[in-house]
């Protein structure tokens, strides 16, 4: 076996391909079959190297660099730069500098373009004590690079020049005058500009643009038949398909109002001055956006009103006799915030759409959203769809159904069974509410934008779906013994731990990842200049939180038996996106983390999710 020169971890110079520049890299790993190295630049840059183009980084030493360039006895020109050329900005980093130039290049006509491949780069380096490196609001740990640390540039036939303050790559130009160099100079910076700015091309989830059409007309469809198939009184496979109501029996103007005064009542908790002011993770521009985490604070102003309107006469079993009423009414509504959302998606800055959104395609559009962060003001719909209106409802309904079931048995308290639905789902919400802040740190929150799909999932899939356990049992009271029902709950107090330890730990190392409390975590450093878990809850397996969630959407569903399969649809339901969370994940993470993710894999073998895809 051949030896290895260089070391994972050793520090050295890469040359950067195309050109003679070494840059200071650290060695990630090597690859014996393709006898290549793979290496990071301080930039982030993640490449393979051959070994002839790494060099000690001992063997650098800078030499000063004549003003001027011989040519020949009768032909010298000077470097200095005339008085009307003032220096252009240059881009930040290495990559695109290189990118725009070589775009130059090939897109020269031929009696330029082999000019400029004779051309030299001269490079420009910002002194140490002069560099400010921005604010890296990925903080790095356990001796990570900074992903916005810039690179330290070295060359073997040229040395820093302190009147420059950023990187700049300029072609030295043995002829022509000087409006055709700053021609060719605005043009470079252009390119510069264009590769800086373009965002890296997103692939299309959820079927891509004809996923958009099906999955737009799939979900309504969907939940109208879990509504009316939990109607029947034997809502099983066999009885197929449900039939159909007249269409008059679909629309309830009371419902409509219903609806709309309790988004209005959960907005009016939202902007009260209660509860703390928290910061979202960074966005592209690097602002940090603030939220109102007051959830926990509205699910129990709600609760004490719910009490007091049952306290004063208010039937709340309207909730279940108009269910298929209501669940039409939130379906409008979340049409119409759709549609508002699409509209002044219009009127949003570049930097303000979310990457996944925006692929110029209306429906694909429509449904996925493009703005990530729509705000009227400092109301951000997004955040406040995602936790109130429909996770508090979630628990309103419920609460209804109870008392539904005891009207329709003739029960003065709910059944075993319904209880255990109600508190675990109940504790499930609270505990959501109360980590409010960790949401900040979800993909729904950060990456995707605000249309139809989160729309409609939070008002109208959530608080009509999630509740079918319940519904269920309003006309079909499970019986449980108390072994079973110490097993149930024992099932339960295990996920929600599980659950809520791996959240946990995982939204504080995210949020500080040099949080001393942390110290004792394992970490891959990867080029985007963050870090994964390889220790703790996310050493032990990967995704240990769908661990959690599993063992909680079985709880849910035991105590309505096994006579039915539609009681244990969420927990089908439920798997069903675990695998296509992990396997979006899975893609997203290897795009981003590269070779560090292929290390994450082999060191955190176990899985919760099998590989089908």
């Amino acid at each position: 076996m051949p030896t290895v020169k260089y070391q994972r971890g050793d520090m050295v110079m890469g040359r950067w391909p195309g050109s003679s520049l070494y840059y200071e890299v650290k060695v990630l790993h090597f690859e014996a079959n393709s006898q290549l190295y793979t290496v990071i630049y301080k930039d982030g840059t993640e490449l393979e190297l051959k070994e002839q183009d790494i060099k000690s980084a001992a063997g650098f030493q800078a030499r000063p660099r004549s003003r001027s360039r011989s040519r020949s006895p009768g032909r010298r020109r000077s470097r200095s730069r005339s008085p009307a050329r003032t220096t252009r900005p240059s881009c930040t980093a290495a990559a695109a500098a290189a990118v725009a130039a070589a775009a130059i290049t090939e897109s020269a006509p031929p009696s330029r373009r082999d000019a400029k491949l004779k051309d030299s780069l001269e490079v420009r380096l910002m002194p140490p004590e002069q560099t400010k490196a921005p604010e890296n609001n990925g903080s790095t740990k356990h001796g990570k690079q900074e992903d916005n640390e810039p690179a330290s540039k070295v060359n073997e036939k040229s040395e820093p020049e302190k009147n420059q303050s950023r990187y700049n790559l300029r072609r030295r130009k043995d002829d022509g005058d000087g409006k055709a160099e700053a021609k060719a100079e605005r043009l470079e910076e252009q390119e510069a500009k264009m590769a800086a700015a373009a965002p890296p091309s997103v692939s299309l989830d959820f079927g891509g643009k004809p996923g958009a059409y099906f999955w737009l007309l799939f979900l309504p469809a969907w939940v109208l038949f879990l509504v009316l198939k939990v109607n029947q009184e034997d809502p099983s496979l066999a009885n197929f398909p449900p039939p159909w109501p007249p269409l008059e029996s679909f629309w309830d103007a009371k419902a409509l109002g219903f609806v709309v005064l309790w988004i209005l009542f959960q907005v009016l908790l939202y902007i009260l001055p209660v509860g703390k002011l928290s910061e979202g993770m960074p966005l592209r521009s690097g602002e940090r956006l603030k939220y109102r985490t007051n959830g926990f604070f509205a699910m129990v102003v709600s609760g004490v009103a719910v009490a007091a309107a049952v306290q004063q006469g208010a039937d709340l079993t309207y909730i279940h006799s108009h269910f298929l009423q209501l669940a039409v009414s939130s379906f409008l509504v979340s049409v119409l915030l759709s549609s508002y959302l699409y509209v002044r998606s219009g009127r949003a800055a570049a930097e303000q759409l979310a990457l996944g959104g925006s692929s110029g395609h209306v429906a694909y559009d429509f449904f996925k959203g493009r703005e990530l962060n729509p705000r009227i003001k400092y109301f951000d719909l997004k955040f406040f769809c995602e936790m109130r209106p429909g996770l508090i409802g979630w628990c309103l309904i419920n609460f209804a159904l109870a008392l539904a079931e005891m009207k329709r048995q003739g029960l003065e308290a709910p059944s075993h069974a319904m209880i255990l639905v109600n508190l675990f789902q109940l504790l499930y919400v609270a505990d959501g509410l109360w980590n409010e802040e960790a949401i900040l740190t979800t993909m729904d929150l950060m990456h995707d934008g605000f249309g139809f799909m989160l729309a409609f999932g939070d008002l109208v899939w959530v608080p009509f779906t999630y509740t079918l356990q319940a519904y269920y049992l309003v006309s079909r009271p499970t019986p449980l013994s108390p072994p079973a029902l110490a097993a149930i709950v024992t099932l339960k107090l295990v996920g929600f731990y599980i659950f809520r330890k791996s959240n946990s730990e995982k939204n504080a190392f995210r949020r500080n990842p040099s949080d001393p409390q942390l110290s004792h975590l394992k970490t891959i450093p990867t080029a985007t200049g963050r870090s994964l878990l390889v220790s703790g809850w996310w050493g032990v397996v990967r995704h240990p939180n769908y661990l959690g969630d599993l063992l909680m959407a079985l709880a849910w569903s035991l105590p309505c038996g096994f006579s039915h399969l539609l009681p244990w649809y969420y927990m089908i339901y439920f798997l069903i996106l675990l695998v296509h969370r992990d396997s979006r994940d899975m893609s997203e993470c290897r795009r981003k983390y590269g070779s560090a993710w292929d290390e994450y894999c082999r060191t955190v073998r176990y899985r919760i999710i099998p590989r089908v895809y």
